[in-house]
C-alpha cells in the first residue's frame, strides 16, 4: 500500500513496484484512508509519507503496526531530520528511505521490509543508532535476561542491519544456527520479531563499536 498525498509521486511508486513484480493492493493520499482501507486491503507494506494533509505518517504508522494482522511500514519521506527519523522509528517504522533514493535501492528497501530486516538509508541508521546508545547510557536494569556471549554477538551484528546470510559468513557458523541464536534471544527477551530485537539491541547499545 503506498500512502502518499502527491498523485503523480503516489503513481510512479505504484508503477515501479508493479514492473518489480509487486502487488499494489491500495493507495491512500491522507491518513486516515490509509488506516481505513488497510484494514480490508490488509497489505503486507505500506509505504508512507510522512506529510499527509490531515494526521501525521508518524501516527499513520504507529495506527498500521497495531493494527490486526499488523503491517510493516517503510517511511518514504523527503525529510532527514532527526526528529522525523527518531519519531517515525519509534512509532514502529521498519525502515525509513529517502525520496531522493535510487529506483533499485527503494525496490530492494521494499523486499527488505517485506522480510522483516530493519532498512535505513545511509547515514541515517548512524543517526538513529548514536541516539539509541545515549538512551541506552541510562543505568541498565539488572533484572534484564542473560544472553550467551555467542547470542549478544548474534545480537550485536543483527543491529548493525546484517542479514542472517552475512551473520552466518561473519561467524563461520550456518544460516540455521544463526536462526536458532535469534530464537532464542526473542524467546528471553519476550520479543516477537526481527525488528523488535534489532530495536531492543540498539536501545541496549549493542550496535557500537565491538
Amino acid at each position: 500500500m503506498i500512502v502518499d498525498d502527491h498523485p503523480m509521486w503516489r503513481d510512479a511508486v505504484a508503477r515501479d513496484l508493479a514492473e518489480a513484480g509487486h502487488e499494489v493492493v491500495a493507495t491512500a493520499g491522507d491518513g486516515r484512508t490509509a488506516v481505513r482501507i488497510a484494514a480490508a486491503a490488509r497489505p503486507q507494506v505500506a509505504i508512507v509519507d510522512l506529510q499527509l494533509p490531515d494526521i501525521s505518517g508518524v501516527e499513520v504508522t504507529r495506527r498500521l503496526v497495531a493494527a490486526e494482522p499488523p503491517v510493516r511500514v517503510l517511511v518514504l519521506s523527503a525529510s532527514g531530520e532527526q526528529q522525523d527519523v527518531l519519531d517515525a522509528v519509534k512509532a514502529g517504522a521498519t525502515g525509513y528511505l529517502l525520496k531522493s533514493a535510487g529506483r533499485e535501492e527503494f525496490l530492494t528497501a521494499v523486499a527488505r521490509t517485506a522480510t522483516g530486516d530493519a532498512v535505513f538509508t545511509p547515514g541515517l541508521a548512524g543517526l538513529v543508532l548514536g541516539e539509541y546508545r545515549r538512551l541506552a547510557a541510562a543505568p541498565r536494569d539488572d533484572g534484564a535476561p542473560r544472553l550467551t556471549d555467542r547470542e549478544t554477538e548474534v545480537l550485536r551484528l543483527v543491529a548493525k542491519g546484517l542479514t542472517y546470510k552475512q551473520i552466518a559468513a561473519r561467524l563461520v557458523i550456518s544460516h540455521r544456527t544463526v536462526q536458532n541464536h535469534v530464537q532464542n534471544t526473542l524467546g528471553k527477551l519476550q520479543l516477537h520479531n526481527r525488528v523488535e530485537l534489532v530495536r531492543y539491541a540498539i536501545e541496549k547499545g549493542l550496535d557500537g563499536p565491538e
